[in-house]
């Protein structure tokens, strides 16, 4: 039987979101001139490989492998998980270019036409929100609320796949933590509409329905 959820927790949650991301717009020049200032080749081209392989279609590719195993060892738990996955990283994925070519965002790369522009479809100006940064958040976040201890192994990945878009100029600090809350609130959606099953003491699922 499903919980009624108490009205604070979801306050709190609110009042939290809003703050991460009023700090990120604050804070967004702060953090792209600490990346220039802190530019290095050998980091810059490995943040490269990490923002070229951290796209959907690896996410998709990891996905289809957690099914197939999950179907050699009979386990249709897992099986679920998987689609749900790929699920919740594709629907990400969609949200995220919408939202990025309604808002025309200008790139950090882009040195004319700042700010918000407006619907465009040039790549040049769909900064906000990371389209990566939404979809491996949506990827691993249904993982996290299916199993906080895998979810948490795994969590370096979609850190330092936000991370690269920043590093490599194609994403402002608020670009990465608004996709994140994005794919955090997909995932949470498609976990509860796939009927995943909960360990009811992991993570935000047990503080949302403890």
């Amino acid at each position: 039987m499903n919980r009624i959820v108490p009205l604070w927790k979801w306050l709190l949650l609110l009042l939290l979101a809003a703050l991460a991301i009023a700090a990120a717009f604050h804070f967004d020049a702060v953090a792209r001139d600490w990346v220039i200032g802190h530019t290095d080749r050998t980091a810059g081209q490995f943040m490269r490989n990490v923002s070229r392989f951290g796209d959907w279609p690896e996410h998709v590719l990891a996905g289809a492998i957690l099914i197939a195993i999950a179907y050699g060892r009979g386990s249709k738990r897992w099986m679920r998980i998987g689609l749900t996955m790929v699920l919740a990283c594709a629907l990400a994925g969609i949200a995220a270019r919408g939202v990025k070519i309604a808002s025309g965002r200008a790139r950090p790369s882009v040195k004319q036409e700042l700010g918000w522009n407006g619907p465009r479809l040039s790549a040049k100006y769909n900064s906000f929100p990371s389209g990566h940064t939404a979809a491996t958040t949506a990827f691993f976040g249904v993982l996290l609320l299916a199993n906080r201890r895998a979810g948490l192994c795994l969590l370096p990945i979609p850190l330092l796949i936000a991370a690269s878009r920043m590093y490599v100029a194609a994403h402002y600090l608020s670009d990465v933590v608004c996709a994140a809350l994005l794919g955090m609130i997909i995932a949470w959606l498609c976990a509860r509409a796939c009927a995943i099953s909960q360990n009811p003491d992991s993570g935000l699922v047990g503080f949302i329905s403890g």
